[in-house]
């Protein structure tokens, strides 16, 4: 038998190809489903990605058993070895320490070759396992590289170790079964990829969709819904209303909708504030028995407030760019509608009263 030393040649046949192919679809696949399935909740896409890998692994392990059951078959050789070095390399904490050795092998009828490899030994007998010493190894004559130190031997067998001398044999170390090929790697990384991106490409409107509805979190934990064009928040004391992009509420009905949106979600037609923004609406309910200054948002001047927004926005001297806010309320004891305007000069006001009528201004200074 011969015996080549070095690293072996790397693994780029069509079968190990294959199963690398194979096992990047399986482990790109199942998270990606598990991801998606969790996402849009469905539940066999879900269970898929459970399931995948354990029917995977169950098909390797009945594809391999023929290999396995063959190379049990085949007796392990015994052969004198010399431990060129040996380092611990695990399990301090327990009786057992992994320990990595490189040993110069020398079968009886084939040339020494050196082998590396980690095996568990009892801290007791580390000793006799000192670099330089020669001890009994075994080894499958198909797989050199698989040797192990055999811990108690054969009478012969530890009579010869103890009077045998080895040589070191020149050259690197096998160090393990045929190594896989750049190509399998990259087969597989390919596999892995086309796999979760076919996942989400298959379930992208379920998804992308789900995402879409999303509604944005609350900080208050209340009921949303949601529409293309507005965001409605909902609690038991307020609610709120968020328009789209390229919307206000001075475009002519918005204001009224929203309001009427926002009651009807309310155990009473009785507010105590009404706050305006560019797209941006909030109403604070009366509580329930609540002895406070409150009003009926029907009633509100809706048609008044473009002009008075607008009217603020350029006769009070605030510059621009401007923000606008419109609040409404009773705590005075007559409905006031206070119109704020924020820009480069400051801050501006005017107040009107219940029909839309300016009853005072405040220039910026």
């Amino acid at each position: 038998m011969t015996i080549a030393t070095g690293a072996p040649p790397t693994r780029n046949t069509p079968a190990a190809v294959a199963s690398g192919f194979l096992m990047g679809g399986v482990i790109g696949a199942s998270p990606a489903a598990l991801v998606v399935g969790a996402v849009i909740e469905n539940a066999p896409l879900f269970v898929l990605g459970i399931v995948l890998p354990a029917v995977y692994g169950l098909l390797f392990f009945l594809a391999g058993a023929p290999r396995r059951a063959r190379e049990a078959a085949v007796a392990p050789r015994t052969a004198l070895a010399l431990v060129e070095s040996r380092e611990a390399v695990g399990g301090e904490a327990t009786s057992d320490v992994a320990v990595r050795f490189e040993l110069t092998v020398a079968p009886d009828d084939v040339p020494a070759y050196r082998a590396a490899f980690t095996q568990h030994v009892n801290v007791v007998d580390l000793a006799d396992y000192r670099p330089g010493g020669v001890v009994v190894a075994q080894y499958p004559p198909d797989r050199p590289w698989r040797v192990r130190i055999v811990k108690r031997p054969t009478p012969e067998w530890e009579e010869r170790a103890a009077g045998a001398r080895v040589d070191s044999a020149p050259g690197p170390a096998l160090v393990s079964e045929t190594p896989e090929g750049s190509a399998v790697g990259i087969v597989r990384l390919l596999a892995l990829l086309l796999a979760a991106g076919g996942v989400v490409l298959l379930f992208r409107a379920d998804l992308f969709d789900q995402n879409a509805s999303a509604p944005p979190p609350s900080a208050a934990g209340p009921p949303v819904s949601s529409s293309s064009s507005s965001t409605t928040v909902v609690s038991s004391a307020s609610g709120t209303v968020t328009l789209g992009p390229n919307q206000s509420f001075l475009d002519q009905g918005e204001l009224r909708g929203a309001v009427t949106s926002l009651l009807k979600g309310a155990d009473t037609r009785a507010v105590l504030t009404v706050v305006v923004r560019e797209r941006l609406l909030s109403i604070v309910y009366a509580p329930t028995g609540a002895q406070a200054s409150t009003f009926d948002p029907d009633s509100l001047p809706y048609d008044r407030f473009p002009a008075l927004v607008r009217e603020a926005r350029t006769s009070l001297g605030a510059g621009s760019p401007q923000t606008w806010q419109i609040t409404v309320e009773r705590l005075t004891g007559s409905l006031t509608v206070r119109v704020g305007v924020t820009g480069a000069e400051g801050g501006a006001s005017l107040e009107a009263d219940a029909r839309g009528k300016v009853v005072r201004r405040t220039p910026a200074h």
